[in-house]
């Protein structure tokens, strides 16, 4: 196993135990992350508060893997986020949503390149906004 698969491994850890000192660890200072619901982030800070209002929002999450793939400083995971919504969503727009008290379960892939010191540097997470939103019962209902 190499750094990129060991900073994704410790990654998903710190994540689902919601520990935002280990998951700004596995950061560069100076790393980008890409997500679907909050946009581009610059900085360990900012991908820190990303996650930690995650797992505000969702305090029983977790992660079942599918695939988990190395390909040299790149780690790639396949898998699948599990949880009830029981905190505050906050939104890329500042606006804060109350929790929906609603299951989900989102499909999605990340990627994550590292440095030579092991750290990650630049973060893309992909998955279905829409599905996620719907399972929350966040969007508008279509007419018949």
């Amino acid at each position: 196993m190499g750094q990129a698969r060991e900073a994704m491994d410790r990654l998903t850890a710190a994540i689902t135990t919601a520990d935002s000192a280990a998951i700004a660890e596995v950061y560069a200072k100076d790393a980008v992350a890409v997500t679907p619901d909050g946009g581009e982030l610059h900085g360990r800070d900012d991908i820190t508060a990303y996650w930690r209002q995650m797992s505000q929002a969702v305090p029983d999450g977790t992660y079942e893997s599918v695939h988990a793939y190395e390909v040299g400083d790149t780690a790639i995971d396949e898998g699948v986020f599990h949880g009830h919504n029981t905190g505050p969503i906050q939104l890329a727009t500042g606006e804060t949503l109350p929790a929906t008290q609603k299951e989900i379960r989102i499909r999605g892939v990340d990627f994550a390149k590292v440095d030579d010191e092991g750290r990650i540097v630049d973060y893309r997470l992909y998955f279905d906004e829409m599905e996620f939103l719907g399972q929350l019962g966040l969007l508008p209902d279509e007419p018949s």
